[in-house]
Order: C-alpha cells, then sequence, then structure tokens
C-alpha cells in the first residue's frame, strides 16, 4: 500500500519506553504492565491483553470540572499491552510529576495518568463567587500525567513582583508553589450595565508556571467535555 496516508510518520512504531508517550500531538500511547487510568470514553485503539473497568467514587473518583462542579469519569486500564489515547483532536502533553511536587489541573484537560499518582479535588480559594465554586485536581506523587487543550497552551512565568491573572473558563493548570484567589476587574455597576465580559479572573501569585488555552469555554462547549 502506497501514499502520503502510510508513510513513515503517520505509522505506528515499536514502542521504546514503558508506560505514557506522546504518539504525535493529538494522540498519547501507554504501554501498559499493570494498570493505568484514563478518562472514560478517551480509548481510541488498543492491542493485548487489556481491560477496561470504569470507575466510580474511591480510587478512581470523579474529577471536578472547573465552574461547573460536574465530574469527569475514570475508566482503569489493566493487563499488558498498548492503549491510545485522545479527546476530540485536542493538542496532547505529558507532564513530569517529581515525589514531592504537586500540579493542580481543570478536570476537562486530564487524559490519562501513572497509577502512582494520587490526587485530591480541591476548591480554588476564594471561587464561591464563580458560580458555584471553582474545583480543580491536585496531582502529587511520582509519575506522568496526559493533558489535552484545545490549541496551543501559553505557559505563563509568575513571580512574586508579577501576579498573573488569567479567566477562569481559559486556564488549564498551574505548578505548586503558587497562591490563587479570585479578582474582579469591574465594578459592580460596571457589571450591571453588561460590562466586557471579563468581569472575574483567577489570580495567581508566588513563583512557578500558570498554563493557559488559547480559548474560553463556552457554556454550552463545557457542557458536552
Amino acid at each position: 500500500m502506497k501514499g502520503d496516508l502510510f508513510s513513515s510518520e503517520r505509522v505506528v512504531q515499536p514502542a521504546t519506553q514503558p508506560g505514557m508517550s506522546v504518539e504525535n500531538a493529538k494522540c498519547v500511547r501507554y504501554t501498559v504492565n499493570g494498570e493505568m487510568y484514563a478518562r472514560q470514553g478517551a480509548m481510541v485503539a488498543y492491542r493485548g491483553d487489556l481491560k477496561f473497568e470504569r470507575k466510580g467514587q474511591g480510587v478512581g473518583g470523579m474529577l471536578k470540572r472547573a465552574v461547573t462542579g460536574e465530574g469527569l469519569p475514570l475508566m482503569a486500564v489493566r493487563g499488558q499491552g498498548e492503549a491510545w489515547f485522545a479527546h476530540e483532536a485536542q493538542n496532547c502533553f505529558i507532564v513530569e510529576i517529581e515525589q514531592g511536587d504537586r500540579f493542580t489541573v481543570n478536570g476537562r484537560n486530564v487524559l490519562c495518568f501513572d497509577p502512582s499518582l494520587s490526587y485530591e479535588i480541591r476548591t480554588v480559594k476564594g471561587s464561591g463567587i464563580a458560580g458555584g465554586g471553582l474545583f480543580n485536581s491536585v496531582f502529587s506523587g511520582q509519575g506522568r500525567l496526559g493533558l489535552v487543550c484545545e490549541g496551543n497552551p501559553l505557559v505563563i512565568p509568575v513571580s512574586p513582583q508579577s501576579p498573573v491573572f488569567v479567566d477562569t473558563d481559559a486556564v488549564v493548570g498551574w505548578t505548586a508553589r503558587l497562591e490563587t484567589s479570585l479578582h474582579r476587574s469591574q465594578s459592580i455597576g460596571s457589571m450591571l450595565r453588561g460590562g466586557s465580559g471579563e468581569a472575574v479572573q483567577l489570580m495567581l501569585q508566588g513563583e512557578g508556571f500558570v498554563v493557559v488555552r488559547p480559548s474560553e469555554a463556552t457554556p454550552q462547549k463545557a457542557q458536552q467535555h
């Protein structure tokens, strides 16, 4: 068979390492030898002896979605083989979390992760004013976390002298040593008159990085994720 579709850059090559790796810009490959976790519905292909089990509350848990507080159901993948994960052709990235470190991420951006990682659901400080609260999952331990993002994310450095303000619908995640709070950029009077549509932002202070996607999640789009 010939043609551009079958060029070497598209044909899957043998795995060069166990665990998680980026197959291409839109897909993550996971070489499973035991167990791993992924968002339900994200598996696009697999080979080998693998079992997929829906996870409820408990170890698999439910990752809270930003603003809406809706859950992101997970599945456990067990056995030996290879699986490929993707979500709506969004761009894929891998975060290496080291022992003693933490990474806070929006549940809608989680694709898959190593079983050596643990997470807890937290409400962002002061987010009660943001329509039900802003929920995120804090990952810790040592391992890899696969993320998806609409478009190419912005990774913005934060320093003590220069806090960063991010739209709550655009934030993907942030590193451990950052403190968060919600900031109003409009007066109540301006909001009542319609304002700019950018009334409340997430303010990050300290030293680290914040990851932002180059688009906002509309309410209709957020409900589909």
